[in-house]
């Protein structure tokens, strides 16, 4: 059976585009861990579009939106959680990690999304798969 495709609004694929040209430091390097299937074979996506909004990292096999949380988040966390809310109706789920966080504290980061996969991956990948 075929992965279902989450839509997108086709309006967002350029302002996709430009939010992969001017990454923040911590998505750049989050993105150098993530890239190439470097954690435990999986493919993410940067600045990806799903439904009315762009995440920073997303596995569509896994359906794993991956964020990086700056100081710009502080200011509009009903707004955040509205957003996260509308996109677990797609069946998204969320990991999330402070700016800071992904700077200075890498190994972390990355083992916990591992983990995440590991923990959650294969009853993913089977209900995609119509098993």
């Amino acid at each position: 059976m075929r992965r279902e495709i989450v839509p997108y609004k086709l309006r967002l694929k350029k302002y996709a585009q430009d939010l992969r040209r001017n990454m923040t430091l911590a998505e750049v390097l989050l993105w150098k861990r993530l890239k190439g299937r470097q954690v435990c074979g999986c493919d993410f996506d940067r600045q990806r579009p799903i439904g009315e909004y762009i995440v920073d990292f997303y596995c569509k096999e896994l359906r794993l939106a991956v964020e990086v949380d700056g100081q710009s988040h502080d200011l509009k966390p009903d707004e955040d959680a509205r957003r996260q809310r509308e996109l677990e109706h797609f069946g998204v789920r969320f990991l999330r990690f402070w700016d800071q966080e992904v700077k200075t504290d890498m190994r972390s980061v990355v083992e916990t999304i591992e983990r995440w996969i590991r923990d959650h991956g294969k009853e993913r990948t089977r209900a995609n798969a119509g098993e």
